[in-house]
């Protein structure tokens, strides 16, 4: 007989109460069958004499004690089984061959019906093993009731661990950054001018900085993808810079589809918060910011993708409404800084923004659920740049990047940058 089905007779064959090899087995009217020495124990536990009735172990269905049977044909099966059985499985007493259905406390171990009435465990405690099966669950319960109520204290304890790393790591970040700042020598002011001299507001200061420290928090590592098939960007290997392919004259700029510079991140977002910095020191145009589909838009309205030579050079900008799916700011001769807001008619809302440090590197936040999209001056400690407020996220949004008709590249910084 194979090992697997020697096993499952064997399990057939077992008592459920002592879990071992059935002996001399006696079976009851549900079918269930017991060692002679288990049921006879377990009906003497329960206060059940020769004729009372009580509950199968196994079904709960209602017994006799004296109707219980000999089950001789399982007896049989039982002896082939042991026969088949190495002696480390038998579990049989090594001085009378009898199955261990006792626990000497004194002794520390299992030992036959024989061994409890012998001189040498005269005087011990001993036990059945049910009962030290059930004081050894009991326990076991007591120990995982117990683990339990604590593992809500592990949980809150591993969090505040893993924040706290997180909390290290910005700092780390914000104390390599101050290695590279270097201290400028001051102007000195002209005695008749100290009278109207302001000293800076380093409070306002120091909350720009703890801003931009936060929001550093949720950094993604973002990695650009083009839109179209056919794209005037070329893409790095590492998927982290983007370039213009082709560069049409300043006179054609304005008739060229545009969508041809669009780029997304592979990341798409549907709920949290996230921010990434992205590197335009030397470009004199780009657009960049977060896209989101546009749902139920007419045909004519979605037309702002290709656009008519005909149109005036600032109707180039009508893509880039909120309404359209884009909450962007964008650069453009060099040292104009635009964002393009809201409008309720069908002219873009345009403003222009005043950034007193050139922006070299930009930090973009977006905090999906509260429908914030942030912009931050990098270049000048993390300075607010512009605050989209109540962003009407239809679908899934994107990084968004446009390169415009700029050569030099934009490139994603790694967050260990």
């Amino acid at each position: 007989m194979d090992f697997p089905a020697q096993m499952n007779i064997q399990k057939e064959v077992t008592c459920p109460i002592c879990l071992d090899l059935l002996t001399m087995p006696l079976s009851l009217d549900c079918g269930h069958s017991f060692c002679q020495a288990c049921i006879t124990a377990k009906s003497k536990d329960s206060g059940v004499h020769q004729g009372g009735e009580s509950n199968c172990p196994v079904c709960q269905c209602k017994y006799q004690f004296w109707n219980l049977r000999p089950n001789q044909p399982l007896a049989n099966i039982v002896k082939k089984v042991k026969e088949n059985m190495s002696p480390w499985q038998k579990k049989l007493c090594e001085h009378h061959g009898e199955k261990l259905l006792i626990f000497c406390k004194e002794d520390g171990k299992f030992i036959c019906q024989h061994c409890a009435q012998s001189v040498e465990h005269h005087g011990h405690q001993i036990f059945f093993m049910e009962k030290v099966a059930k004081d050894c669950q009991e326990k076991l319960q007591a120990a995982l009731k117990k683990l339990r109520k604590e593992q809500p204290k592990m949980e809150e304890l591993e969090a505040n661990i893993r924040e706290e790393k997180a909390s290290w790591k910005d700092m780390m970040n914000v104390m390599k950054r101050s290695e590279r700042w270097t201290l400028k020598k001051p102007n000195i002011v002209p005695k008749k001018l100290k009278s109207t001299f302001r000293i800076p507001d380093l409070s306002g200061m120091l909350q720009v900085f703890r801003e931009l420290t936060e929001v550093q928090r949720y950094w993604v590592d973002v990695l650009l993808k083009p839109v179209n098939a056919i794209s005037n960007i070329a893409i790095s290997a590492d998927k982290r810079q983007m370039t213009t392919v082709h560069n049409f004259s300043l006179k054609s700029v304005f008739l060229c589809d545009f969508s041809a510079f669009d780029v997304l991140g592979y990341q798409h977002f549907s709920s949290g918060k996230y921010y990434w910095e992205v590197d335009v020191s030397e470009k004199i145009a780009w657009i960049l910011g977060v896209y989101s589909k546009a749902r139920n838009l007419k045909r004519k309205e979605s037309s702002g993708f290709v656009f008519d030579p005909n149109v005036n050079r600032p109707d180039v900008y009508s893509r880039y409404k909120p309404q359209f799916g884009y909450w962007v700011i964008g650069l453009q001769n060099e040292s104009e800084y635009k964002v393009f807001e809201e409008s309720s008619t069908s002219d873009p809302k345009i403003l222009t923004l005043f950034i007193p440090v050139p922006p070299c590197r930009i930090g973009v936040f977006l905090d999906y659920e509260a429908r914030i999209v942030s912009f931050f001056n990098v270049t000048n400690h993390g300075s607010l740049i512009y605050r989209f407020s109540n962003c009407q996220f239809s679908h899934t949004a994107y990084p968004y990047f446009n390169s415009w008709n700029c050569q030099h590249p934009i490139t994603l910084c790694p967050p260990s940058s």
